[in-house]
């Protein structure tokens, strides 16, 4: 069986002609990729809306649409929460990807799913963010000093903070990117274009700057058990923010001065070659400039393609997989140097050999 969503969403206002083992195979590819209620939400806009599922999918569907809404309530109850705990916490608050895109009910939070609350502050208001958080019943559940410390010095958020009652996650950020990372952002510059929402107590990110985390997310990711979910967010925000006809030229800029080109061509690329959507011609010749050379290029290209297959048995391959880990290995090469990744994963691979080690036999003289 083929990979059957990328078509799908490549032509989106073709409904599928797919019979009942393809049916049941959209399901798990879909269940997979955490797209269901996306695919769900699609569907019923077609003539003949979600009545025109067959039974056992149409139920599964509704299902994950009741879910969704479910979620909806949870997140903004605890961004609620968060607000309360935060409110002496000095500059924006910004909220990122899911959480942003749903307070501000951004066209890509549509049936969306998402497992943790991402937040921003600056770097200086770490540590008071983290202790007001902390006070609001949020807990680091990591023990591990040098994890600890690897979060702190090198990484763009400290360890995730889970709710000790509701078991929620919070991952605190201080900028979009590792600053040990090729493509490392100056938060500040972020926080001075964030936009406040409403009267929430809460920022988002400019569009220009949504999209730019969005894409260089995806270009250093290393697992894509979601891949194709985070390319369709991106894919969402560009539709919705294109509507401006100044959107794209700031785009574009707005890349370029924070270095952020060459994620950017390629994940625009991507979604040109799976959805068939073409960025405005006039951005063609400065969106090339943004663009890795011949070699590198072509070697991601295909590797992103590959990897943001669903992983699942019916369309998963050899080939694709061997990308996601290619891709695996690179996101480790780009997000840090090599004086510093080596001795990291050779620490991580002594710990993993130790954690599963067989424990002594204590019954033994």
């Amino acid at each position: 069986m083929a990979d059957l969503l990328t078509p799908f969403w490549a032509r989106p206002e073709q409904r599928p002609d797919w019979q009942d083992r393809a049916w049941e195979a959209a399901m798990g590819q879909a269940r997979r990729g955490r797209l269901t209620a996306r695919l769900a939400l699609k569907l019923s806009e077609m003539p003949g809306g979600l009545d025109a599922v067959p039974s056992p999918q149409r139920d599964f569907l509704q299902g994950a649409l009741r879910v969704v809404h479910r979620h909806r309530q949870d997140v903004l109850f605890e961004l609620d929460q968060v607000r309360r705990s935060m409110k002496g916490v000095p500059g924006p608050i910004v909220l990122l990807k899911g959480a942003a895109y749903l307070a501000a009910e951004l066209p890509a939070a549509r049936g969306r799913v998402f497992s943790d609350i991402d937040l921003m502050v600056a770097e200086g208001s770490l540590e008071q963010a983290e202790s007001a958080l902390l006070g609001g019943g949020w807990i680091s559940q990591e023990r591990d000093a040098y994890n600890q410390r690897y979060y702190r010095q090198w990484m763009h958020e400290i360890p995730p903070l889970e709710h000790v009652q509701r078991g929620t996650v919070l991952d605190l950020h201080h900028t979009i990117s590792p600053p040990t990372s090729r493509f490392k952002v100056d938060g500040r510059s972020l926080l001075a274009r964030a936009r406040p929402l409403g009267d929430s107590g809460f920022h988002v990110l400019a569009p220009e700057d949504m999209v730019l985390h969005s894409a260089v997310h995806l270009y250093q990711e290393g697992e894509f058990d979601h891949g194709m979910r985070d390319l369709l967010d991106l894919h969402e925000l560009l539709l919705d923010f294109g509507r401006d006809p100044s959107f794209w030229p700031t785009l574009v800029a707005r890349a370029e001065e924070l270095s952020l080109g060459e994620p950017l061509s390629v994940l625009l690329t991507q979604r040109q070659q799976l959805l068939g959507i073409v960025p405005p011609a006039d951005l063609t010749e400065p969106l090339k400039a943004f663009q890795p050379h011949w070699p590198r290029r072509q070697v991601m290209q295909s590797l992103l393609a590959l990897a943001l297959r669903p992983q699942h048995p019916d369309c998963d391959t050899l080939l694709s997989r061997c990308a996601r880990r290619a891709l695996y290995l690179r996101s480790h090469l780009i997000r840090m140097p090599l004086h510093l990744l080596v001795p990291h994963l050779v620490r991580k691979a002594w710990m993993a050999r130790m954690s599963a080690a067989p424990a002594p036999d204590e019954g033994a003289a």
